[in-house]
Parts: C-alpha cells; sequence; structure tokens
C-alpha cells in the first residue's frame, strides 16, 4: 500500500494537467478570403494607360475613411467590360485625352459598410462636400444608397475623362475644410478631370447626365463621356454620369464579396 498513494498523486496530478491543456482555447483558423472566378482581370493587365484614382482605398470619399474590401488601389473589372474601356480608352487617346476610374469592382462588404454608414444620422463628416443639400435621413429613399450594387456584379465601374497630359490629384487630408460638390470647379476639391459640373460621388441631382443646368462645355463632357462609352457596349444610369455598366453583364445575378487585390484573382 505504501507504493500505491504515491502512484494515485502521480496520477491525480497528470490527470489536472490533462485538463488543463485541454481548457486552453485553439486559436482559430482565419477563414480563407473569396476569390474571384474566371473572367475577372486587373484592369491595368488589360490597358495600363488608364488612370486610376481609386477613392474608396483612400478617406476621401462620402464616408470619410478607407471602405471595407479594398485592400490595394486597383482596378476590377470583368474581362468583356475591360476589353470594352480599352477600345474606348483608345479613341479618347486620339483626340487628347485619358479615361480615369473612381471605382470599378465593388465587394458586397464595402456596399454593407454604405448602408450601414446611411443608417447612423449622427455621422455628418463628409456632408458639406457630398451632400450639402440631402439630409442623410433621405439617402435610401432618394436612392442615393442601397442594399445591392451594380458593381459586386464586376461589370459596372464609375469614371471620368482626362484631358492630357495629366498631373495627378493632389492626395485628400482629412479633417480640411471641405467645399460643396457641386460648386463651381474652382472652388470644388481638386481633380484633374475635365469640368462635369459636379465631382464624383456627389449626391445631389446636379449629377443627373441630362440635367438641363448643365450646358457649354460641362455639357461637352458628359456628352464626350458618354457617347465615348455607348459605342462600345456601356449603357450610363442617369442619375450619375460618372456610372456606366456594360452590356450584357458576364455574371448579371452574382453579388461577389472577394477583396480588391491582386490575389483575388486567382494567381492572375
Amino acid at each position: 500500500m505504501t507504493g500505491l498513494v504515491p502512484a494515485l498523486r502521480n496520477l491525480a496530478v497528470a490527470a489536472t494537467a490533462l485538463i488543463a491543456v485541454a481548457a486552453v482555447p485553439v486559436p482559430a483558423h482565419a477563414k480563407p478570403e473569396p476569390k474571384a472566378p474566371d473572367g475577372f482581370v486587373a484592369l491595368r493587365d488589360v490597358d495600363p494607360t488608364i488612370i486610376q484614382e481609386m477613392r474608396y482605398f483612400t478617406p476621401h470619399n462620402f464616408v470619410g475613411e478607407p471602405i471595407d474590401g479594398y485592400k490595394k488601389p486597383m482596378c476590377i473589372l470583368t474581362e468583356p467590360a475591360a476589353k470594352a474601356l480599352h477600345k474606348a480608352q483608345r479613341t479618347l487617346l486620339r483626340k487628347g485625352y485619358s479615361l480615369k476610374v473612381y471605382d470599378c469592382y465593388r465587394p458586397q462588404r464595402a456596399v454593407d459598410q454604405f448602408v450601414s454608414w446611411a443608417e447612423d444620422l449622427g455621422d455628418v463628416r463628409m456632408k458639406a462636400e457630398f451632400h450639402p443639400h440631402v439630409d442623410k435621413s433621405r439617402l435610401f429613399e432618394d436612392g442615393y444608397i442601397a442594399a445591392k450594387s451594380g458593381h459586386s456584379r464586376g461589370s459596372t465601374l464609375d469614371l471620368t475623362v482626362v484631358k492630357l497630359p495629366a498631373l495627378p490629384t493632389r492626395p485628400y487630408i482629412p479633417g480640411e475644410p471641405l467645399t460643396p460638390c457641386f460648386g463651381p470647379k474652382s472652388e470644388r476639391f481638386p481633380d484633374n478631370s475635365v469640368d462635369m459640373g459636379t465631382g464624383f460621388d456627389c449626391f445631389d441631382t446636379l449629377s443627373h447626365t441630362d440635367d438641363p443646368r448643365i450646358t457649354g462645355k460641362q455639357r461637352a463632357n458628359r456628352d464626350l463621356l458618354r457617347g465615348t462609352l455607348t459605342k462600345v457596349g456601356f449603357v450610363n444610369l442617369p442619375e450619375e454620369w460618372w456610372h456606366f455598366t456594360y452590356k450584357p453583364e458576364l455574371f448579371p445575378d452574382t453579388y461577389f464579396d472577394f477583396p480588391v487585390a491582386r490575389r483575388s484573382l486567382n494567381g492572375k
């Protein structure tokens, strides 16, 4: 019996140690990010001459901070849309202009962030620039924000026209004074785009492509953008002069959520 007590004591210690080890939480493995299916490409691989100023990678947007899912400042599109954009770019280059994209494929998580921002009526830090005349309580009703976006299907993009040679747009400094997006071009945030009458993502009826208040050079610039893109298969959203969708869409019914990053493109 004298040897039995130490043996039992050792067994109890070992059991306690095993229980302690079992109680330690096992680190959770991060869920792998989704990948883009075949059919998506980086625009720069199709046409490196198109200027890219990806606003949602930066804090200069209506939310006021970089947007979820934008891991890199790059434009991703379905291949048919990218090839059509390349044709449009060749036409504009011959005239001394270039296309500039602000946004292309947009992950669903980014759209979800827009919805959350719109529901937070107290966050008006960017109102003075992007929606001076529109109260946040009306953003859903007026159609400026929605739970789904054609951008997430991969064939929709936001873009403008730049006169060549183009100087880069200066970076936005968070907290700097804001000016209305519909003001005269000399008073709006600097943009190397030609004058379209409003800035990009301006929540205002003046952004409607055919708004009758847009005349002269501003009208000519909007018509140049729309006319060039229409000829290669893009359709404009009438409420936004910058918003175009290539038809027919490669994925007309699927809203993707892979991040904007080179690694999302299946090693391409």
